[in-house]
């Protein structure tokens, strides 16, 4: 259970949320919603105790799984299979019980029987836990989530950026924890797994708290909505379903504007009748307090609630390039024994547009992470064209620079054209204004991150941009905004989606399939691909 009481939130001076309080217990599943930046992250955080409030407290009970929008694991040389047991310490046990067998063959007496002695107890410690039944029930819900028996044996460095997060999630959905705080839990997830997660979320006993703009989740899976308005710093609590909560918002937006609509007809009536009286001095006081009473019932209406502001979004005009910008040949990636992919040749003209398609481990963000210049291509070579501005798009948001603030990292991605005045003046179409452009990036939620790379794009004037699934973490007006630009854009792309819709504005001459590196014409027989891969 998790119990909030008289919860601030602030991002630097700005207020996020005023005195919110409120409850999550056993079988309450919360869809926390808001815009982008109106600080869902941030309130998640707090919950899981990983952030503090400006003002309030939070208290738990039972442990709680938190998966951020951006999970870091520690150490990256440790196997994917044991950083999903870490969830519960088998993993600890288990290479303790591997170092006791080592030691039972041992040739001398004493410590062949002290190993035999540690392996017993190691033994009833794991049985404990759950055993081999728990490292079946792991690996079952890794499998679900698109993590095979192959990619469960590999150090989490060798894997996706994509698939560590599903490691993560994994883990998570393994801790048995009574309280699960998930931020954006499909992002990198195929149809089949979302499909699953879906199912599994829907009949979860404990409490719930998920961010996320996949409405079908929401429909299936919440019987609360949390609505955390940023004009207002309000958090407004549903206590319905995901339609049942749409249905009475657009009730009350009515209700309001009707309600606004009387009080501003009698007010105005009243205000009128005050006036004629104001011109004789027996009735000024009469006057003046039929004035107040207008003003109380203007003042007593609650009013049509402000519109959330949306990030007006405009690839740039891409600078003049020579015929072919960027030429990739025989790229290939291997991580250890395991080849990723290898012999790829991908030649992007001017103006050209092409989607990259393959299974979750394929190598896509690898690849843009070479095109990009990120990366070193074990062999092959990525050569840059005539007249070449390349627009980077990450899906970790690793082109950002944490260590410096929201201004300065827009200022390294424009031209020398570009003036402080100009690049404010783009942040501030990106919803970053006045103290927020000094923020650092580190400090930025996923959606915030997200505007703050797009905002880069706009000033860098690039003619190729490499885009790895730009439509993570936006919410629906957002994301509207990055397929309108995407199908006015007269410069190049390569596109890594998940994001039918994406691909559909984008209306992509070629794709690259991964990791055989074959290229094709699109056509719509591999529309269907696209949630798959």
């Amino acid at each position: 259970m998790i119990a909030a009481s008289g919860i601030e939130l602030r991002a630097g001076s700005r207020l996020l949320l005023d005195h919110a309080t409120f409850r999550i217990a056993a079988g309450d599943r919360v869809g926390l919603v808001g815009r982008n930046g109106a600080g869902k992250t941030t309130l998640t955080k707090v919950l899981a105790g990983q952030g503090q409030p400006a003002a309030g407290s939070v208290t738990t009970s039972g442990q709680v799984g938190y998966l951020p929008q951006d999970p870091r694991t520690g150490d990256l040389h440790v196997l994917a299979r044991d950083r999903v047991l870490s969830a519960r310490g088998l993993d600890r046990i288990i290479t303790d019980m591997r170092a006791a067998e080592k030691a039972m063959a041992d040739a001398d007496d004493e410590t062949r029987e002290k190993a035999m002695r540690r392996y017993s107890r190691l033994e009833g410690e794991f049985t404990t836990l759950g055993g081999y039944a728990a490292e079946s029930e792991a690996a079952s819900i890794a499998s679900a989530l698109g993590l095979d028996e192959r990619v469960l044996g590999q150090p989490l460095s060798t894997l996706s950026g994509g698939q560590r997060r599903r490691v993560e999630l994994s883990r998570i959905l393994f801790s048995g924890a009574e309280t699960l705080l998930l931020d954006e839990p499909t992002n990198h997830l195929d149809a089949d797994s979302i499909a699953w997660l879906r199912d599994y979320l829907k009949g979860y006993k404990g409490g719930l708290v998920v961010i996320s703009h996949d409405v079908e989740l929401l429909e299936a899976v919440v019987n609360r909505v949390f609505h955390l308005d940023a004009n207002r710093g309000e958090l407004d609590q549903y206590n319905v379903g995901w339609k049942a909560y749409l249905l009475q918002r657009e009730t009350d937006e009515r209700r309001r504007k009707r309600e606004l609509a009387n009080a501003q007809k009698k007010a105005a009536a009243l205000m009128e009748q005050a006036e004629k009286m104001r011109a004789k001095a027996t009735k000024a006081v009469a006057a003046q307090n039929m004035m107040r009473r207008a003003e109380r019932m203007l003042a007593g209406v609650e009013g049509e609630r402000v519109q959330d502001k949306v990030a007006k979004l405009r690839f740039p005009e891409p600078a003049p390039c020579g015929k072919t910008p960027l030429r990739a040949s025989g790229l290939s990636r291997s991580y250890g024994s395991q080849e990723v992919f290898t012999d790829v040749d991908l030649a992007i003209d001017r103006g050209s547009r092409v989607v990259v398609l393959g299974l979750n481990g394929a190598g896509k963000t690898t690849l843009l992470r070479m095109l990009a210049g990120v990366d070193e291509p074990d062999t092959g070579q990525v050569e840059p064209g005539h007249g070449l501005r390349l627009g980077y798009y990450a899906q970790e948001h690793e082109n950002l620079d944490v260590s410096r603030s929201v201004l300065e990292n827009m200022k390294s991605a424009a031209p020398d054209s570009f003036g402080e005045t100009e690049v404010r003046k783009v942040l501030g179409s990106f919803l970053f204004s006045g103290d927020d452009v000094e923020k650092s990036a580190g400090v930025l939620s996923g959606g915030e991150k997200t505007r703050l790379s797009l905002a880069m794009l706009v000033v860098s004037s690039a003619n190729v941009l490499l885009l790895d699934e730009p439509t993570n973490n936006l919410d629906p007006a957002s994301r509207a905004e990055i397929l309108g630009a995407l199908r006015t854009y007269k410069g190049a792309v390569v596109l890594v989606t998940h994001d039918e819709g994406a691909v559909d504005a984008l209306e992509p001459e070629r794709i690259l399939l991964l990791p055989d590196g074959v290229e094709d014409l699109w056509g719509q027989d591999y529309r269907d691909l696209i949630a798959l891969a």
